[in-house]
Formats: C-alpha cells, structure tokens, sequence
C-alpha cells in the first residue's frame, strides 16, 4: 500500500495543485469556480494528513461508514492520517465545494491537536460522511472563506495561529452538525441495532462461544460493514447505552438460561458463554441483576 509523509506529495497523487505552505492546501470553489478534480480511481493509500472536504453527490453509489446513504444535500467528509483511503470511477461529484488539508505536524503543540481527537467523525471507517442541511452549509462555508482568506494573504508571524484558531471552529460546528444527524437517524439507529442484536444472536447460536470466546465489538462491528466507533455513537445516542451494555444483555440472558440446568456448575456456566474467569462473570451477573448466579439459582429453585 501505497503512503504519503507529505502534504505536497499526497497532492502531487491526486494531481492538484501544489500547496501554498508546506503543510497546508486550501481548495475552495467559490462564486463560478471549480474544485480541482482528483484522479478518477485509486488503489488504497494512506497519508499523514487531516482532510476536510465538502462536495455534492452527482451520480454513483458512494459508500460511507461502508454502509449506503442518499446524498442529496452536501456531505461534510473528515479523514484521519493513517486512514485507508479507495475509490473508483463509479462515483461523480459536482465540482463545487471546498478542500481543507493539513499535515497532522501543523497543529502539533496546539490546543486543536487534542481537541481533535475527541471529534469521533474523525476516527470513523474513512467514507463516515456528514449530511449538511442548506443552512448549515452556509455557515461552514463562511468559516472556509475566512481560512482561505488568511491562507491566500501574504502570511506573517499570526497567520497559522489564525488559521487554526478558524479550523477549531469549523470543528466545533462539524461536532454540533453529527449531533444533530444522529438524532435525526432514529429509523437508521433502530435498524442498527438490530443488525447488532442479530449477529449477537448467531454468534450464541453458532457456540463460537466456547470456542473463540466472547466477541469484541470491532468483530461484530466488522461483520456488519460498519466502524466500531459509528456503532457505538449511534446506538450510544438512541437507546443510551453502550455496545458493550447490548452484549452484556446477550450475555447474561444466555446466563439466566444456563443457570437453570442443575448439571452445569457456576464456573461451567461462566466458561460456556467465553468468560475466561468465573469470578469476573459473577461479578458483572451481580452487577447487571442484582444478585449472585447463585442466589439467582436458588431463587428459581424455590419458585
């Protein structure tokens, strides 16, 4: 695979134009011009550079977060360095829209280099996209205007802090913007969860369980073509808890059932459904119900 220390050489691939300072490119296709056109396909490739790019969706299946999304409105797209990056020509753009890339070293020693690892849109499978609505694309693109500006002026020794100080609020806006899509994807959410709840499900079934252990998220996640960290924010935001709270549910259900067969000893029972220490499997049966797998046993008992 193919990867790009600098931001000169990454655009070089592309075949934009070079930037004007070493770590940063602004692109933006204001009043009647047009963003420069990337190569119309690629083999995967990585680089050590931020994006952050809007374009309208003209024909195409895009794929994002590898799950499909209508793409009527502008989509506000955010790439990490080191994230796996692939296209090919099946996917059309309108040539409007804007470009902001930077070297992950520009923003090193700022408040903005921690602040953007907390931004989740950012560390999503690399097509994790944001709906723009009329009015909020608007307003990102007067915080662009404002970074090209200062990124087109003869800079000086205040240029950069300005211009990071501007990218920091064109991510704070971005942070607002996914909120807003997340409580707008309750039907999305709901069908998220199921997917979830359906692999937990084979998984039970198919008695992985004594052989591979409990799985991790990243490997429900993976099996249904979404990021870990989408799946979690998403039914995180909808139903308030945790991926690993939905497996934890699964989990203790499959318990209850187990605990009720008098041939299969607690330890049995912990090891059956992947837990490689009963005690930490009692632990969490206590915390989630309230009372120990053996008091739960003795209480069916009594019933």
């Amino acid at each position: 695979m193919q990867h790009f220390k600098t931001l000169a050489s990454y655009l070089d691939y592309l075949e934009l134009p070079r930037p004007e300072h070493p770590m940063l490119s602004v692109f933006n296709s204001k009043g009647e011009g047009f963003l420069p056109c990337p190569r119309e396909s690629s083999p995967a490739i990585t680089n050590d550079c931020y994006s952050i790019s809007f374009k309208k969706f003209v024909k195409g299946e895009l794929n994002y977060g590898r799950t499909k999304y209508d793409f009527t409105n502008g989509a506000l797209i955010c790439i990490a360095p080191r994230q796996v990056l692939q296209w090919d020509s099946s996917v059309v753009f309108e040539q409007k829209g804007f470009s902001i890339n930077f070297h992950e070293d520009f923003i090193k020693g700022t408040e903005l280099a921690q602040q953007i690892k907390n931004y989740s849109f950012f560390s999503y499978s690399v097509n994790e996209a944001l709906h723009l609505s009329p009015k909020e694309e608007k307003q990102i693109e007067l915080l662009v205007e404002n970074i090209e500006m200062e990124y087109q002026n003869n800079q000086d020794a205040f240029s950069k802090e300005i211009i990071i100080s501007q990218l920091s609020t064109l991510l704070k806006y971005a942070n607002r913007f996914y909120e807003r899509q997340f409580l707008n994807r309750k039907e999305l959410s709901n069908d998220l969860l199921e997917k979830f709840n359906a692999q937990i499900a084979t998984y039970l079934e198919s008695g992985q369980l004594q052989e591979k252990g409990i799985p991790s998220i990243e490997q429900i996640a993976n099996k249904m073509l979404v990021s870990q960290r989408y799946l979690s924010d998403t039914l995180k935001k909808e139903t308030g808890k945790t991926t690993t709270e939905h497996l934890h549910f699964h989990l203790i259900d499959e318990a209850k059932n187990m605990l009720l067969q008098p041939t299969k000893s607690i330890a049995e029972v912990a090891y059956e459904l992947g837990f490689e220490y009963p005690p930490y499997f009692s632990r969490l049966f206590k915390k989630k119900e309230g009372i120990s797998p053996k008091a739960y046993r003795e209480r069916y008992k009594m019933n």
